[in-house]
């Protein structure tokens, strides 16, 4: 298993991954004219043509065995700056009444675009099949290493949308609460626009006033800053790099939004480069601890390996390693034990 650059070739099999996405997946939707502009946004920003405030970083997970994309992650440069990136804040207001001897708060939400121009790791998806073998972690934290790899490239601070809440008939019920008494359309419609970029409806239907949550129905608060089940490994690996939630949701399903600094992430401040050797007869570890990625942007890729660098800071690598990272003797890796 290997993540790489998704290529132009790879239409076909990225509209059958946004087929088994499922509701809330915002980011990839079924519609293949915006896939391949996606595709084509993406292969631009590898070969370093568009600026780098508009630069989307699309990634595959390739089977090396049969060739198949199985998953698939991303980042975006920065957010905000063509399309406004909304989201609520959750606040508090305080009343208090000296005549009564009374003092509340009351939890607010407000309209908030506070993330322009942040970075986002985004659209991480995995074939149920294929959720396992640390295949998960590997497309979650490859994108560290491109980060730390590339940092010129990126902002001071990265978030992450998560999915939200939805039922078991795929029915949000923080939208049913909230959101459909502002958008005359269902939520899969407002979920497919927003996937296609056409959000400026968000900011001209939406109130600008803030929405007190006692207001809202229990179901609705109990979804407030919680995720989709499915999300929840996705949550914890980002948590456990240090992303952290600050009180900002999704306008849609009110699931939370994790954000750090770039810099502060343990991902990419443990990092490190080391040079490669190549040979046929490198130990083999059962369980791969260390991720390694490339150095080259066009050529980036990131695999597991059976073992770390040595007390010269070089990296031993069997001739299939070698192979699956398209590197050569004497390159370089950036190297991450996890």
């Amino acid at each position: 298993m290997h993540i790489r650059p998704i290529a132009r070739g790879d239409l076909d099999a990225l509209q059958s991954l946004a087929q088994q996405t499922g509701v809330g997946f915002t980011s990839l939707p079924d519609n293949r004219d915006f896939l391949a502009s996606k595709i084509e946004s993406a292969a631009r920003a590898f070969e370093e043509r568009t600026p780098v405030d508009d630069r989307l970083y699309f990634f595959v997970l390739e089977d090396g065995d049969n060739g198949e994309l199985v998953g698939c992650c991303a980042i975006e440069g920065q957010v905000g700056r063509e399309v406004p990136f909304y989201n609520y804040r959750l606040g508090t207001l305080a009343h208090s009444s000296v005549q009564l001897d009374l003092h509340r708060t009351i939890d607010t939400l407000f309209l908030s675009s506070d993330h322009t121009g942040d970075a986002e790791v985004c659209s991480l998806y995995l074939r149920p099949e294929y959720r396992r073998n640390r295949n998960g972690a590997l497309l979650s934290k490859a994108r560290w290493l491109f980060l730390a790899q590339f940092r010129d490239r990126f902002p001071h601070k990265v978030l992450a949308e998560m999915r939200g809440v939805f039922d078991e008939n795929g029915v949000s019920p923080f939208w049913e609460c909230l959101g459909s008494h502002f958008f005359p359309m269902a939520f899969s419609e407002a979920d497919r626009l927003t996937g296609l970029g056409q959000k400026s409806f968000i900011g001209e239907l939406m109130p600008r006033f803030p929405i007190y949550t006692p207001f809202l129905s229990e179901a609705a608060r109990a979804c407030i800053g919680e995720v989709h089940e499915h999300t929840r490994p996705a949550l914890e690996m980002l948590k456990k790099e240090g992303m952290r939630w600050e009180g900002y949701i999704d306008i849609f399903d009110g699931g939370p939004t994790v954000e750090a600094y770039i810099d502060d992430v343990l991902a990419v401040r443990n990092s490190r480069l080391c040079q490669v050797e190549v040979t046929a007869d490198a130990e083999h570890m059962e369980r791969p601890s260390w991720l390694v990625a490339t150095t080259e942007m066009l050529s980036f890729r990131a695999a597991w390996v059976g073992r770390g660098p040595d007390e010269r800071n070089v990296i031993t690598l069997t001739e299939e390693e070698a192979h699956r990272l398209d590197v050569k003797a004497g390159e370089s890796l950036r190297v991450l034990e996890t």
